[in-house]
C-alpha cells in the first residue's frame, strides 16, 4: 500500500518514520510512504502555500490551487485510492475507519495548518475529512502519522504476530513475578489454560 502525505513541514516526519514498525513496513515494501512539500506545487517565487482570509479575519488559509496541482500529481496514479483532509472538524478516526483503509492501494493524506484549508478542498477535491480526536492540533501531521501507523499495521505482513493486531483488552504481566510487594495473580502462574483464559475474559476491558 502506497501512502501519500502532503505537507508543508515535510521533515517533521523523519525520525518517526525511521523507526518504528513503519520503518521495517518500508523496507519489507508492505508500505510505501511518500512525504510531498506542498511548496513544490507554489508558483511564485516566494514558494508561498496560504494567503489571507476573504472577508477578513485571523489567521492564513492554506490556497486550494497550491493543493489540487499536488493531487493532481498524485491521486491519479493508482485508482483505488482516497483522498483524505485532516481537520478538527472531520469524521473521528477510529479502528473501523482504519481497517477501510487499509483495504486501499493508495492512501493520500493532507495535512492542514495555519487558520485553516480553503474551503474548496473539502468541497471539491478531497473523499473525506478525518479527525483523530475531539481537540485542535496546529497541524495535520500528528493524525498523519497515527493513521499511517493504525493502517499499516492491518496489512497483511506488516506484523509478524497476528496476535499483536489487536490489543489484548486484558491486563498483562512479565518478570518478575514480585515487584515491591506487587505480585502476578496466581492463576497466571498455574500452568491452567482454561483457569488463564476465564481469567482474562473476566478481566478484560471493554
Amino acid at each position: 500500500m502506497k501512502f501519500n502525505i502532503l505537507t508543508i513541514f515535510p521533515n517533521i516526519f523523519d525520525s518517526y518514520l525511521d523507526e518504528t514498525i513503519l520503518a521495517r513496513a518500508q523496507k519489507t515494501g508492505f508500505v510505501k510512504i511518500n512525504i510531498h512539500d506542498l511548496r513544490d506545487w507554489a508558483r511564485d517565487k516566494h514558494k508561498t502555500v496560504d494567503d489571507r482570509v476573504f472577508g477578513g479575519g485571523p489567521g492564513m488559509v492554506m490556497k486550494a490551487d497550491v493543493i489540487y496541482r499536488a493531487l493532481e500529481n498524485i491521486k491519479f496514479q493508482i485508482p483505488n485510492s482516497k483522498i483524505i483532509l485532516l481537520s478538527a472538524k472531520g469524521r473521528k478516526f477510529d479502528q473501523k475507519m482504519a481497517k477501510e483503509f487499509s483495504k486501499l492501494d493508495q492512501l493520500v493524506l493532507i495535512c492542514g495548518r495555519y487558520e485553516g484549508v480553503d474551503e474548496r478542498v473539502a468541497a471539491h477535491l478531497i473523499d473525506k475529512e478525518v479527525s483523530i480526536g475531539n481537540y485542535v492540533l496546529s497541524g495535520g501531521e500528528l493524525p498523519a502519522m497515527v493513521i499511517t501507523e493504525a493502517v499499516s499495521r492491518l496489512i497483511p505482513g506488516v506484523l509478524g504476530n497476528k496476535e499483536s493486531l489487536h490489543d489484548s483488552g486484558y491486563p498483562v504481566y512479565t518478570r518478575p513475578e514480585k515487584f515491591k510487594n506487587w505480585k502476578v495473580p496466581k492463576v497466571l502462574l498455574s500452568g491452567d489454560h482454561k483457569k488463564i483464559k476465564e481469567w482474562r475474559e473476566k478481566h478484560t476491558r471493554r
